[in-house]
């Protein structure tokens, strides 16, 4: 069947295409736009999927280098274990020797303390001293050191007395006392005196101790 169409004014024109060819090319013209549609869909796929392999493989390059890093820094600490361990078993015998030298002291100036308040001709005949325990707080003037007994020998009779409170007022001494007067055993017609005497720490060398700034 043909369609008549008129147009007023006009050139009469006849539309002689049959209906089923112009349903065909409509549908023609909709599966060619559907086709373009896909094609960019898959066209977009592609392109994300593509970005995503991109940057997997950019992340993949990423975890790869710090992997190799780790590992350069594996080697590093490992090789310096040697010197790790040195370097504590420094420290432990650092340690170690302030602890077994806390005491060390030198016995001259201890004894030069006693000899510095004899009278003359009084001398020290001999001295059983002993070294006291480590210290243990931050005063050394407080704290037993050096303790034990002095022997001095005299030609004529000494005041006693007056030698211990010299003794006692002694920068060091944290006490003194009388123990016992005899004839000297060693000088026939002398005087022996034996004195018990007590140092404070501050005749410790303190040469040993630790630096605690260089702890610190």
């Amino acid at each position: 069947m043909t369609a008549v169409t008129t147009s007023l004014g006009g050139v009469p024109r006849v539309n002689l295409m049959p209906r089923s060819e112009i349903a065909r090319r409509e549908r023609d013209k909709l599966v060619g736009l559907w086709a373009w549609l896909v094609l960019v869909a898959i066209l977009v796929a592609l392109l994300i999927i593509g970005g995503a392999f991109t940057l997997k493989y950019f992340a993949d390059q990423r975890l790869a280098a710090e992997q190799a890093r780790t590992n350069v820094l594996l080697t590093e600490v490992a090789s310096l274990s040697d010197v790790s361990r040195a370097l504590a078993t420094e420290s432990e015998l650092a340690e170690f020797r302030t602890d077994a030298m806390a005491t060390d002291l030198t016995w001259a100036p201890v004894l030069a303390k006693v000899t510095s308040i004899l009278p003359a001709d009084t001398v020290l005949s001999g001295y059983s001293l002993a070294v006291g325990g480590a210290p243990q707080g931050d005063d050394p003037a407080v704290e037993q050191g050096v303790v034990g007994t002095v022997s001095i020998d005299s030609a004529t009779p000494l005041d006693i007395v007056a030698i211990i409170r010299s003794l006692r007022g002694v920068e060091g001494v944290l006490y003194a006392d009388g123990q016992s007067v005899t004839e000297s055993q060693v000088n026939e017609g002398r005087y022996a005196y034996l004195l018990n005497v007590e140092f404070d720490q501050t005749v410790y060398t303190g040469a040993y101790a630790a630096d605690e700034e260089g702890d610190e």
